[in-house]
């Protein structure tokens, strides 16, 4: 936390660089409805220094936090369409329509798809004294567990969440679940051996095996990490098919002008091929996407909302 915070700190100047052209030109606002120094806001900062070259402008993240990612999705949804407001949001824009039926905005109606980022990877840590070697020996653990295995999150509908109740869905298995604010205390109680497994980042998960606070059986993703090339994905380890990761997108207002949607989607795409992002984005775990058109983010965002819709519906998952 204390590493993520200095970077947070050495950022916060990133985003509105000293370019004379870029002083005289509107800004673009980058809003990020999770709070500064997390990992998200990171990112963001890291690509609005990138897009300030291309725009020509000056690119302001703005943190808008409350009601989960609710408070700061729901700005961008009702703000001016004129290409002056961006989101950067996570999985949590795919998984929200599930979880809450009484959204104040539409996912999809109300957003304009620019560009998918970039993915992070999750890892599968369990305590250090569990008496598995490996994720099959693991899986079978949890079988003679009969449900009782306890598993944390970084809080109902996170990432964590989500990647493990996939993953017991598709094993066919259970465990009681243990939401957490945050990702820190989850991380506590693993150490402590209170909690058995927990998916964390995968940046910050092997940040926490190299410190002795649990043990990395697999890789979320479908390939192996460059991070970790050892460690085996849970596709390849008894879960067939496997992926889960969180995500980061940008998003326009819907009736943004296609020319401003083709205007960010092109700096996004130039900003991503800078090699100084490539490599900060690396050291926070996250592998860019593809470059891609708008339409690309559209209908990946549509894949992510029924994957996790039946996830939810499957796993009961609630935040009542």
């Amino acid at each position: 936390m204390k590493r993520r915070t200095m970077m947070a700190a050495g950022l916060g100047t990133l985003a509105a660089p000293s370019l004379a052209g870029a002083q005289s030109a509107p800004s673009l606002r980058l809003i990020v409805p999770y709070a500064a120094g997390g990992p998200t806001d990171i990112q963001a900062r890291i690509l609005a220094e990138q897009m300030v070259a291309p725009l020509e402008q000056r690119v302001v993240v703005e943190n808008r936090t409350g009601a989960g990612v609710m408070v700061g999705t729901e700005a961008v949804a009702k703000a001016a369409p004129d290409g002056s407001t961006a989101l950067l949001t996570t999985v949590a824009h795919a998984v929200n329509p599930s979880l809450f039926p009484n959204l104040p905005y539409d996912t999809e109606r109300d957003f304009a798809p620019v560009a998918l980022i970039a993915k992070v990877p999750l890892v599968v840590l369990v305590r250090k004294d569990l008496p598995v070697a490996d994720m099959r020996g693991f899986l079978d653990w949890l079988r003679a567990r009969n449900g009782q295995a306890v598993y944390g999150s970084a809080g109902v509908g996170s990432a964590p969440h989500l990647g493990t109740a996939l993953l017991l869905m598709m094993a066919g298995l259970q465990a009681v679940h243990v939401p957490y604010r945050g990702s820190a205390p989850a991380m506590t109680d693993l150490a402590a051996g209170r909690i058995d497994f927990y998916l964390d980042a995968a940046a910050s998960g092997l940040a926490q095996v190299r410190a002795g606070n649990g043990r990395a059986l697999a890789w979320s993703m479908r390939t192996r990490g460059a991070v970790a090339p050892d460690l085996p994905t849970v596709a390849e380890s008894g879960v067939p098919g496997y992926e889960a990761y969180t995500w980061s997108g940008v998003f326009f207002p819907a009736a943004t002008p296609p020319a401003a949607v083709q205007r960010l989607n092109a700096a996004c795409r130039q900003a991503m091929g800078h090699a100084g992002l490539r490599a900060r984005f690396a050291e926070l775990g996250a592998e860019l996407a593809e470059p891609a058109p708008p339409e690309a983010l559209g209908e990946f965002l549509r894949a992510e909302i029924a994957k996790w819709r039946e996830v939810v519906r499957q796993s009961g998952m609630s935040t009542q």
